[in-house]
């Protein structure tokens, strides 16, 4: 069914508009709306007071002539009224403001205040009597007299004018009328000037936002000095730029580090098989195929890294939330390394559960043991303790160690230390990365100290598995 046309045209106006001229046009609106029903309220109020005024003045005259009816009996014909004005020579064809007439049973006019040429109606509320502009309001009283042979009935008929009371009514609508507009005029201007220094610093933060692009995150919007919605949307919106600027940073610097790593294996690969080509019997046979399989392991491990790191920042790295077995890991990953020449101490290795991702915290162990076991001397050792609440999991090795102004650097993407940047012995500056993204994902903490063997004591906090007291 098609969408009627007052419908459409609404819908249009309302998404083109202004806020300014929304917020401008919904106040005139409602307080047109509010004017309207109160001026109608106040003209009903006022003409419905006035005409009780009128009613109650005939009622009163009523009462008076039915008192003189039921004492001294209806006046006679054409008998002017006492209370009629003595020097109102006025025209028998223009009604007086207030007239009357006294009936008998059988409807016939028997006294009235002067001649109207038709009879009063008593069932009518209103009525419009001959040569006059404005309806007459009508009250009837009932009088009897005792006369000789019994009772005589009269009714009493007061016809009082409405004109004072149309003439009030239409001097109150006079103003109401020029009035009205004005009110939505002063207040159509003052919304649209209050409404437009309210948007005022949205309409700035608008034109700041337009100009930032890709590369000028590091510029802000400003900052009202107001505590309101729109300061609070100007911080929110700053906030958000700087995570974006953050972002943006260290996606480069990511980008350019890893480019970075992968030319050294790709150069190295390139090389080797140049060489080759050029003197076919320069190199010993097979060592072109154990340094394509070296530096391709190499670059394997180095993607690898990248996609979990890339999984730690999109939030997705711990996939499962299974009981683990950190001695395990730990005594699994201590059997792995241990070779001529390298003490691994595994006797404080205690039993130690957690609750994570079975493949992530494997990984956070290997990296641990691959770097105490490229940096040591000659021993590793590792430990693991179950403090009830969190079960840690020390790794020390008998190095050169971190020093204390790069304890913090030293889990940054892409770092290795000076004396680790050899080729032979430094890994791809992700390892221990991985670890502290892994152990943040699962809740825990990451830190790294000095050894009592002399080296580096790296030691992971992690939240101990639930227990079942009951078991």
């Amino acid at each position: 069914m098609a969408e009627p046309f007052a419908e459409r045209g609404a819908g249009r106006w309302s998404t083109r508009a202004s806020v300014r001229l929304r917020t401008t046009a919904a106040a005139v609106l409602v307080v047109a709306v509010a004017l309207l029903l109160g001026a109608l309220v106040l003209v009903a109020m006022v003409r419905g007071s006035l005409r009780d005024g009128v009613e109650a003045g005939a009622e009163q005259r009523a009462a008076e002539l039915a008192a003189q009816v039921e004492a001294t009996g209806p006046p006679g014909p054409g008998e002017r009224d006492p209370d009629d004005d003595p020097d109102d020579d006025g025209d028998e064809d223009e009604p007086e403001e207030l007239v009357w007439q006294v009936l008998d049973v059988a409807g016939r006019v028997v006294a009235a205040s002067q001649p109207l040429g038709a009879t009063l109606p008593r069932d009518e509320d209103e009525v419009r009597l001959a040569g006059a502009d404005q309806p007459y309001l009508v009250v009837t009283e009932d009088a009897d007299r005792d006369e000789d042979g019994g009772t005589a009935a009269y009714g009493v008929v007061v016809a009082a004018s409405l004109e004072d009371v149309e003439e009030s009514t239409d001097a109150l609508v006079a103003p109401l009328t020029l009035g009205l507009p004005l009110v939505l005029l002063l207040v159509g201007g003052t919304t649209w000037v209050v409404a437009g220094r309210a948007l005022a610093p949205v309409e700035r933060i608008r034109r700041e936002v337009e100009g930032i692009t890709g590369d000028r995150l590091d510029r802000r919007v400003p900052e009202p000095p107001a505590r309101d919605e729109v300061r609070r949307l100007a911080v929110t919106m700053n906030a958000m730029l700087a995570r974006l600027q953050t972002s943006s940073e260290r996606q480069q610097q990511f980008v350019a580090d890893a480019s970075h790593e992968l030319r050294s294996p790709l150069a190295s690969i390139r090389q080797t098989a140049e060489v080759a080509r050029e003197h076919p019997g320069a190199l010993p046979e097979g060592e072109l195929a154990e340094a394509v399989l070296e530096e391709s392991a190499r670059m394997q491990r180095l993607v690898e890294q990248l996609l979990l790191l890339t999984r730690a920042d999109e939030g997705a790295l711990v996939r499962t939330h299974r009981d683990v077995d950190l001695d395990d890991l730990a005594l699994t990953e201590a059997r792995r390394v241990r070779r001529a020449g390298l003490t691994v101490d595994t006797g404080a290795v205690a039993p130690g559960r957690v609750q994570g991702d079975p493949l992530a915290l494997a990984q956070v162990v290997r990296n641990l043991v691959d770097n105490a076991a490229r940096h040591a001397t000659s021993a590793v050792a590792l430990a693991v303790t179950d403090h009830g609440d969190a079960v840690e999991l020390a790794v020390e090795d008998d190095g050169a160690g971190v020093p204390e102004a790069d304890r913090e650097r030293v889990f940054e993407r892409f770092v290795r230390l000076d004396d680790a940047r050899a080729r032979d012995a430094g890994g791809s500056g992700l390892g221990l990365a991985i670890v502290r993204e892994t152990v943040a994902a699962h809740g825990g903490t990451v830190a790294v100290s000095g050894s009592s063997l002399g080296g580096a004591r790296f030691v992971v906090r992690l939240p101990a598995a639930y227990r079942d007291e009951r078991s």
